[in-house]
Protein backbone atom coordinates (compact mmCIF):
# COMPACT_ATOMS: atom_id res chain seq x y z
CA UNK A 1 0.00 0.00 0.00
CA UNK A 2 1.83 3.06 -0.83
CA UNK A 3 1.31 6.98 -0.35
CA UNK A 4 -0.60 7.40 -2.73
CA UNK A 5 -3.67 5.20 -1.13
CA UNK A 6 -4.08 8.13 1.93
CA UNK A 7 -5.62 10.29 -0.91
CA UNK A 8 -8.27 7.46 -1.16
CA UNK A 9 -8.81 6.22 2.26
CA UNK A 10 -8.03 9.83 4.33
CA UNK A 11 -11.03 11.80 3.53
CA UNK A 12 -13.11 9.04 4.45
CA UNK A 13 -11.39 8.43 7.83
CA UNK A 14 -12.01 12.38 8.40
CA UNK A 15 -15.36 12.08 7.44
CA UNK A 16 -16.28 9.28 9.50
CA UNK A 17 -13.78 11.26 12.38
CA UNK A 18 -16.17 14.70 11.99
CA UNK A 19 -19.67 12.58 11.72
CA UNK A 20 -18.63 11.02 14.97
CA UNK A 21 -17.57 13.95 16.66
CA UNK A 22 -20.98 16.04 15.43
CA UNK A 23 -23.03 12.47 17.06
CA UNK A 24 -21.12 13.02 20.27
CA UNK A 25 -22.10 16.46 20.72
CA UNK A 26 -25.49 15.18 20.09
CA UNK A 27 -24.82 12.53 23.29
CA UNK A 28 -26.11 10.19 19.89
CA UNK A 29 -24.86 6.43 21.11
CA UNK A 30 -23.85 6.05 17.51
CA UNK A 31 -20.59 8.76 17.79
CA UNK A 32 -17.75 6.04 18.97
CA UNK A 33 -19.00 3.71 16.31
CA UNK A 34 -17.80 5.91 13.57
CA UNK A 35 -15.10 7.44 15.43
CA UNK A 36 -14.22 3.73 15.17
CA UNK A 37 -14.47 3.76 11.70
CA UNK A 38 -11.92 6.53 10.85
CA UNK A 39 -9.36 5.36 13.50
CA UNK A 40 -9.83 1.41 11.86
CA UNK A 41 -9.49 3.13 8.43
CA UNK A 42 -6.14 4.98 9.43
CA UNK A 43 -4.71 1.92 11.08
CA UNK A 44 -5.31 -0.43 8.24
CA UNK A 45 -3.17 2.31 5.48
CA UNK A 46 -0.65 2.77 8.54
CA UNK A 47 0.19 -1.06 8.31
CA UNK A 48 -0.22 -1.52 4.72
CA UNK A 49 2.39 1.96 4.23
CA UNK A 50 4.72 -0.46 6.58
CA UNK A 51 4.59 -3.78 4.77
CA UNK A 52 5.23 -1.68 1.29
CA UNK A 53 8.01 0.50 2.44
CA UNK A 54 9.80 -1.97 4.61
CA UNK A 55 10.04 0.31 7.60
CA UNK A 56 8.22 1.82 10.43
CA UNK A 57 6.90 4.84 8.79
CA UNK A 58 7.65 6.80 11.39
CA UNK A 59 10.42 8.81 9.48
CA UNK A 60 8.84 12.12 8.43
CA UNK A 61 6.78 14.56 9.47
CA UNK A 62 3.86 13.15 7.46
CA UNK A 63 4.30 10.24 8.62
CA UNK A 64 4.28 11.10 12.59
CA UNK A 65 1.28 12.69 11.55
CA UNK A 66 -0.51 9.85 10.56
CA UNK A 67 0.62 8.59 14.00
CA UNK A 68 -0.77 11.49 15.71
CA UNK A 69 -4.30 11.08 14.19
CA UNK A 70 -4.26 7.33 14.71
CA UNK A 71 -3.63 7.67 18.83
CA UNK A 72 -5.70 10.77 18.70
CA UNK A 73 -8.55 9.23 17.58
CA UNK A 74 -7.55 5.59 19.76
CA UNK A 75 -7.47 8.03 22.76
CA UNK A 76 -10.43 9.79 22.80
CA UNK A 77 -12.74 6.61 22.03
CA UNK A 78 -10.79 4.47 25.56
CA UNK A 79 -11.29 8.07 27.65
CA UNK A 80 -14.78 8.57 26.21
CA UNK A 81 -15.37 4.88 27.04
CA UNK A 82 -13.88 5.65 31.22
CA UNK A 83 -15.78 9.37 31.56
CA UNK A 84 -17.97 9.96 28.91
CA UNK A 85 -17.21 13.52 28.18
CA UNK A 86 -18.81 14.35 24.53
CA UNK A 87 -16.80 17.05 24.02
CA UNK A 88 -13.86 14.97 24.51
CA UNK A 89 -14.69 12.65 21.74
CA UNK A 90 -15.36 14.99 19.48
CA UNK A 91 -12.45 17.38 19.99
CA UNK A 92 -9.96 14.22 19.37
CA UNK A 93 -12.00 13.34 16.08
CA UNK A 94 -11.85 16.67 14.68
CA UNK A 95 -8.11 17.43 15.89
CA UNK A 96 -7.01 13.54 14.05
CA UNK A 97 -9.08 15.07 10.70
CA UNK A 98 -7.73 17.87 10.82
CA UNK A 99 -4.18 16.54 11.03
CA UNK A 100 -5.06 13.91 8.33
CA UNK A 101 -6.00 16.60 6.38
CA UNK A 102 -3.00 18.54 6.64
CA UNK A 103 -0.97 15.45 5.46
CA UNK A 104 -3.62 15.67 2.50
CA UNK A 105 -2.78 19.27 1.22
CA UNK A 106 1.02 18.66 1.84
CA UNK A 107 1.90 15.52 1.11
CA UNK A 108 5.66 14.62 1.08
CA UNK A 109 8.21 11.66 0.01
CA UNK A 110 8.48 8.85 1.55
CA UNK A 111 11.35 6.35 0.65
CA UNK A 112 11.90 3.08 1.99
CA UNK A 113 15.66 4.41 3.34
CA UNK A 114 16.62 5.32 6.75
CA UNK A 115 19.48 7.41 7.45
CA UNK A 116 22.18 5.23 10.00
CA UNK A 117 21.23 6.84 13.45
CA UNK A 118 17.72 5.49 12.50
CA UNK A 119 18.02 1.96 12.32
CA UNK A 120 17.95 1.18 15.85
CA UNK A 121 15.60 -0.91 18.39
CA UNK A 122 14.87 2.57 19.82
CA UNK A 123 13.78 3.71 16.61
CA UNK A 124 9.76 2.59 16.69
CA UNK A 125 9.31 3.11 20.93
CA UNK A 126 10.48 6.06 21.04
CA UNK A 127 8.52 7.66 18.37
CA UNK A 128 5.43 5.24 19.56
CA UNK A 129 6.05 6.79 23.33
CA UNK A 130 6.13 10.33 21.87
CA UNK A 131 2.82 10.50 19.79
CA UNK A 132 1.23 8.83 22.98
CA UNK A 133 2.10 11.39 24.78
CA UNK A 134 0.93 14.11 22.65
CA UNK A 135 -2.50 12.22 21.96
CA UNK A 136 -2.98 12.51 25.79
CA UNK A 137 -1.76 15.48 26.74
CA UNK A 138 -3.95 17.23 23.52
CA UNK A 139 -7.39 15.83 26.04
CA UNK A 140 -5.68 17.17 28.73
CA UNK A 141 -5.61 20.79 27.23
CA UNK A 142 -9.10 21.34 26.28
CA UNK A 143 -10.09 19.52 29.57
CA UNK A 144 -8.46 22.40 31.62
CA UNK A 145 -9.96 25.06 29.36
CA UNK A 146 -13.16 23.44 30.12
CA UNK A 147 -12.90 23.17 33.68
CA UNK A 148 -11.15 26.85 34.02
CA UNK A 149 -15.10 28.09 32.50
CA UNK A 150 -16.74 26.24 35.32
CA UNK A 151 -14.18 27.67 38.23
CA UNK A 152 -15.54 31.24 37.41
CA UNK A 153 -19.40 29.15 36.92
CA UNK A 154 -21.97 29.25 39.13
CA UNK A 155 -21.83 25.48 39.96
CA UNK A 156 -18.23 25.26 40.43
CA UNK A 157 -15.28 22.99 39.56
CA UNK A 158 -16.34 19.28 38.23
CA UNK A 159 -14.86 17.46 40.86
CA UNK A 160 -15.16 14.40 37.94
CA UNK A 161 -13.42 16.66 35.45
CA UNK A 162 -10.90 17.07 38.35
CA UNK A 163 -9.95 13.37 38.18
CA UNK A 164 -9.87 13.22 34.67
CA UNK A 165 -7.22 15.70 34.05
CA UNK A 166 -5.63 14.25 36.97
CA UNK A 167 -5.61 11.03 35.45
CA UNK A 168 -4.62 11.76 31.83
CA UNK A 169 -1.52 14.34 32.59
CA UNK A 170 -0.31 11.54 34.91
CA UNK A 171 -0.53 8.67 31.80
CA UNK A 172 0.53 11.22 29.38
CA UNK A 173 3.87 12.55 31.42
CA UNK A 174 4.41 8.63 32.18
CA UNK A 175 4.75 8.37 28.41
CA UNK A 176 6.40 11.71 27.71
CA UNK A 177 9.48 10.89 30.40
CA UNK A 178 9.48 7.45 28.99
CA UNK A 179 10.28 8.87 25.43
CA UNK A 180 12.49 11.64 26.67
CA UNK A 181 14.79 8.66 28.50
CA UNK A 182 14.56 6.16 25.67
CA UNK A 183 15.72 9.25 23.39
CA UNK A 184 18.68 10.00 25.83
CA UNK A 185 19.27 6.09 25.38
CA UNK A 186 19.19 6.00 21.71
CA UNK A 187 21.18 8.82 21.52
CA UNK A 188 24.15 7.61 23.83
CA UNK A 189 24.70 4.46 21.39
CA UNK A 190 24.15 6.56 18.31
CA UNK A 191 26.33 9.84 18.98
CA UNK A 192 28.27 8.99 22.45
CA UNK A 193 26.50 11.01 24.10
CA UNK A 194 23.04 11.26 26.40
CA UNK A 195 22.63 15.12 26.27
CA UNK A 196 23.83 18.05 23.91
CA UNK A 197 21.20 20.47 24.86
CA UNK A 198 19.52 19.87 21.02
CA UNK A 199 16.89 22.73 20.32
CA UNK A 200 14.77 19.81 20.18
CA UNK A 201 15.96 18.09 23.49
CA UNK A 202 15.57 21.29 25.17
CA UNK A 203 12.17 21.62 24.19
CA UNK A 204 11.15 18.28 24.95
CA UNK A 205 12.85 18.74 28.33
CA UNK A 206 10.87 22.63 28.78
CA UNK A 207 6.89 21.08 28.32
CA UNK A 208 8.23 17.84 30.66
CA UNK A 209 8.78 20.31 33.46
CA UNK A 210 5.50 22.14 32.59
CA UNK A 211 3.45 19.01 32.95
CA UNK A 212 5.60 18.37 36.58
CA UNK A 213 4.34 21.50 37.51
CA UNK A 214 0.79 20.48 37.14
CA UNK A 215 1.37 17.10 38.90
CA UNK A 216 3.64 19.03 41.92
CA UNK A 217 0.74 21.36 42.18
CA UNK A 218 -1.96 19.24 41.99
CA UNK A 219 -0.28 16.77 44.86
CA UNK A 220 1.33 19.53 46.88
CA UNK A 221 0.93 19.82 50.86
CA UNK A 222 -0.61 23.07 50.09
CA UNK A 223 -4.11 24.03 48.28
CA UNK A 224 -3.03 26.41 45.42
CA UNK A 225 -4.99 29.16 46.31
CA UNK A 226 -5.80 29.92 42.58
CA UNK A 227 -6.87 26.91 40.56
CA UNK A 228 -7.15 28.75 37.38
CA UNK A 229 -3.36 29.14 37.27
CA UNK A 230 -2.69 25.50 37.95
CA UNK A 231 -5.49 24.74 34.89
CA UNK A 232 -3.78 27.16 32.91
CA UNK A 233 -0.65 24.69 32.53
CA UNK A 234 -2.20 21.74 30.71
CA UNK A 235 -3.23 24.10 28.36
CA UNK A 236 0.16 26.05 27.69
CA UNK A 237 1.35 22.36 27.56
CA UNK A 238 -0.25 21.76 24.21
CA UNK A 239 1.31 24.81 22.70
CA UNK A 240 4.83 23.60 24.03
CA UNK A 241 3.88 20.31 22.71
CA UNK A 242 3.51 21.39 19.41
CA UNK A 243 6.64 24.05 19.60
CA UNK A 244 8.47 20.65 20.44
CA UNK A 245 6.95 18.46 17.59
CA UNK A 246 6.35 20.98 15.09
CA UNK A 247 8.21 24.38 15.45
CA UNK A 248 11.19 23.93 16.78
CA UNK A 249 12.26 22.75 13.35
CA UNK A 250 11.33 26.22 12.11
CA UNK A 251 13.87 27.91 14.16
CA UNK A 252 17.27 28.93 13.27
CA UNK A 253 18.94 27.23 15.84
CA UNK A 254 17.29 23.66 14.40
CA UNK A 255 19.34 24.03 11.27
CA UNK A 256 21.77 21.84 12.64
CA UNK A 257 19.54 19.94 14.92
CA UNK A 258 19.96 15.93 14.60
CA UNK A 259 16.41 16.19 14.94
CA UNK A 260 15.89 17.70 11.62
CA UNK A 261 15.61 15.32 8.99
Amino acid sequence: MSWSWHDYLAPFSMLFWIIGAFLSLKNNRRAPFFVLLGTALTALFVAGLWVRLERPPMRTMGETRLWYSLFLSGAGLLAHRRWRYGWLLAFTAVLAAVFAGVNLLKPEMHSRSLMPALISPYFVPHVTLYMLSYAVLAASAVGAVIQIRNVGSKGGPDASLDDFLDNVVNVGLGFLMLGLISGAVWAKRAWGHYWSWDPKETWALITLAAYLTYVHLRLGPKPVARPRVVLLVPAIGLILLMITWLGVSYLPAARGSVHVY
